[in-house]
């Protein structure tokens, strides 16, 4: 291994002679081993990854089918999938064969002989809470049968539901007690002699859940799964996921993530892509920057962002870098020109006129009414040249 979960060489300067945990200094991604998910890495060099979770009967096979290819269009990159039960278990095979490619991961509590059997099902990933699966030898098993597929195998702690010993030793200190559980189970596969592993250390108080991932981030190199667990409803959850996986992500920290929402798992895949494309990590639509609106405004400048983004998604399917771009659009003459001067192209709007800019640079004036399709045939223009360029110094 490059990095013992034990050892304190590689800790960085994040831990200060006090011992507290203060967040990483570079912007610099964590460095992680790759894990292999199916078609996807996580770690290592390979771009944060986006998670959801099934939400039907795992037994009724055609709506966990419908549901796993719903979240596959919808951009998410791996589906976990519950297995409560040994019917949950045995329509497994029939899960993997109708999601075709798309990488699934097991979500197994209590029962470790249903881990095995989603690996001879052809499943691509083991979640297992080490919580609730502490018998030894059973856990053997597993790994032995995980390191003859190569399957990888996340652990997968929750606040909720921690190694009892490990609550026990650490109580009045669950951040700790969250990490210890962690330890406790990475050393365990390690002395397996397994390493293909993901951590989580999740917990429905984001504070805790930071603390725990800039821990562990100085304690091993394997890659972080982020997620606050137990967030909500869409609204509470989007504010929490992206304060808490937001700040990690910021700081160089984790590889893969998933917005945990009391509701449609689509809405997580759009979330987490929002949280990616903020961060400038992954851009999943172009960036629209619109102001507020506010008593100065002379035009429907939230009519108007709403239009021009969904023709932006539009144009996207044809023109995918149409992504790179950041669009401005402004309702007045106030901080109009000033913000499109930081956007590649713009629109400032007012008294019935709208002025297109590009890079700040004043380009035409243009009827409201024709304001939504000016700064679109803008966008077309810019791309196209850029193309041009792209084209001529290719010769």
């Amino acid at each position: 291994m490059s990095r013992q979960t034990t050892s304190n060489q590689s800790i960085p300067p994040a831990v200060d002679p006090a011992g507290v945990i203060t967040p990483l200094r570079s912007p610099a991604r964590r460095q992680t081993r790759p894990v292999r998910v199916g078609g996807i890495t996580i770690g290592g060099d390979a771009p944060v990854s986006i998670q959801s979770m099934t939400k039907t009967d795992t037994t009724d096979v055609e709506a966990t089918v419908r549901q796993i290819r719903a979240l596959a269009t919808a951009g998410c990159e791996i589906v976990r999938v519950a297995v409560p039960t040994i019917e949950a278990a045995k329509v497994l095979p029939d899960i993997r064969r109708e999601a075709n490619k798309v990488p699934l991961v097991a979500d197994i509590h209590f029962h470790p002989q249903f881990a095995i059997a989603a690996i001879e099902a052809g499943f691509d990933k083991i979640r297992w809470n080490p919580g609730n699966i502490r018998n030894t030898e059973r856990v053997r098993e597993v790994v032995d049968r995980a390191k003859e597929r190569g399957i990888p195998i996340r652990i997968g702690v929750n606040v909720g539901s921690l190694d009892p010993e490990c609550e026990a030793a650490h109580r009045g200190n669950l951040v700790e007690a969250i990490v210890q559980s962690a330890l406790k189970s990475v050393r365990l596969l390690e002395g397996f002699g397994f390493s293909e592993i993901v951590l989580s250390l999740k917990s429905s108080d984001v504070r805790q859940m930071l603390a725990a991932y800039r821990r562990m981030a100085q304690l091993c190199d394997y890659p972080f799964h982020l997620g606050v667990t137990e967030a909500g409803l869409l609204d509470s959850s989007t504010v929490k996921s992206s304060i808490g996986i937001g700040a990690l992500l910021a700081e160089g920290i984790g590889d893969t993530i998933r917005v945990s929402i009391t509701g449609d798992p689509v809405d997580e895949v759009k979330i987490a892509q929002r949280i990616l494309s903020s961060l400038e990590l992954r851009r999943f639509e172009t960036n629209v920057i619109a102001c507020p609106s506010c008593g100065r405004c002379e035009i429907d400048v939230v009519g108007i962002a709403k239009q021009v983004q969904q023709r932006l998604t539009e144009l996207s399917t044809t023109e995918p870098r149409c992504l790179e771009l950041t669009v401005a659009v402004m309702g007045c003459v106030v901080n109009g020109p000033g913000e499109s001067e930081h956007a590649d192209i713009g629109l400032a709007g007012g008294g019935g006129v709208g002025v297109i800019y590009r890079k700040g640079q004043q380009l035409r004036r243009v009827a409201e009414a024709d304001m939504v399709d000016a700064l679109i045939d803008e966008v077309k223009r810019v791309l196209h040249h850029e193309e041009a360029v792209a084209a001529s110094q290719s010769k």
